[in-house]
């Protein structure tokens, strides 16, 4: 990781979209103290957006705040402490963001978890924890921004997926959550499009993000070599995950409604009667300058080499 003060740290995003292309704008991101949420949060700091970035630890929301305020100083971003799985505060967090810019515009709904283990061994209270964070957190923060600002005047909602085609063996409850996230999608995008609200989701595979970190040290063992079995034959970056997002919630995806855009190197794919040959060209997109690669994968070849 950069030093706090070194040039790269203080580098301004490299996104591909115009600049100022959600100036005027408030874009609310769940789960944005860290990994994907922090990414894109910087890259619509970058692109003009008013931010309002939600997580349940204050410590991570006030470390991204200052990082957006050193970098852009011109942004206006707020900080709101909120557990996505309590009704009650995220009623009052959406209602606070409602007060604080005087709209929301569009909605990452990227806040969510899991963690590695067999369906014989997930207690009730484990899956109780990972399906209300991954499924119930969307639901309410979609519904609110949906209630208290966007019936009335449209807007954007972008859900985090997984790569869940075929099960999600290993992770079942996220697998379980995250298609109810799909189904949800996919509702909402047909009952909600009257009032110009589209609803997306995105589906990132293996994506080099900080938080594999945080599994256990067998599951990130597992991890190290999965590179090889994506046709693309590496890992994916934030950024590339982000810029999908930040597509869907920008004008140009006007007409994108009820869709998935999976970010997964072609995983889906691959096929057991094809080997994957070794890849001769790799050309990663990585225009996050506060990119932290995990360490998991220190001593791998890095995504674009």
């Amino acid at each position: 990781m950069s030093p706090p003060d070194s040039p790269r740290n203080l580098e301004r995003y490299r996104s591909v979209f115009r600049p100022d292309l959600f100036a005027g704008r408030c874009v609310v991101v769940t789960g944005g103290g860290s990994g994907l949420g922090r990414c894109t949060v910087h890259e619509l700091a970058s692109l003009g957006a008013r931010l309002a970035v939600v997580g349940r630890q204050q410590a991570r929301l006030d470390a991204v705040a200052a990082e957006v305020a050193a970098i852009y100083p011109e942004a206006t971003l707020t900080r709101h402490a909120c557990d996505v799985r309590d009704e009650a505060m995220v009623q009052g967090t959406v209602a606070d963001i409602v007060a604080a810019h005087g709209r929301i515009d569009g909605l990452f709904n990227c806040a969510g978890g899991q963690y590695p283990a067999a369906l014989r061994d997930i207690t009730l209270k484990g899956w109780d924890a990972v399906v209300r964070n991954n499924l119930h957190g969307t639901f309410l923060f979609s519904r609110e921004c949906y209630r208290q600002w966007m019936e009335a005047q449209g807007g954007s909602i972008v859900n985090m997926l997984a790569d869940i085609w075929g099960g999600l063996p290993g992770m079942g409850h996220s697998g379980a959550a995250r298609g109810g996230v799909l189904t949800f999608t996919e509702t909402a995008a047909c009952e909600w499009g009257h009032s110009g609200v589209r609803v997306n989701a995105v589906a990132p595979g293996w994506i080099a993000s900080a938080g594999i970190d945080t599994y256990d040290d067998d599951y990130r063992q597992l991890l190290r070599g999965l590179h090889d079995k994506v046709p693309l034959q590496r890992f994916g970056t934030e950024a590339e995950l982000s810029s999908a997002v930040v597509w869907l919630l920008s004008e140009a995806a006007g007409f994108v409604n009820g869709a998935v855009i999976r970010v997964d190197g072609g995983v889906p794919t691959a096929r057991h009667t094809w080997t994957l040959a070794p890849a001769t060209n790799r050309f990663p997109y990585d225009g996050f300058p506060q990119y932290q690669p995990p360490q998991t994968f220190a001593d791998l070849v890095p995504p674009g080499k």
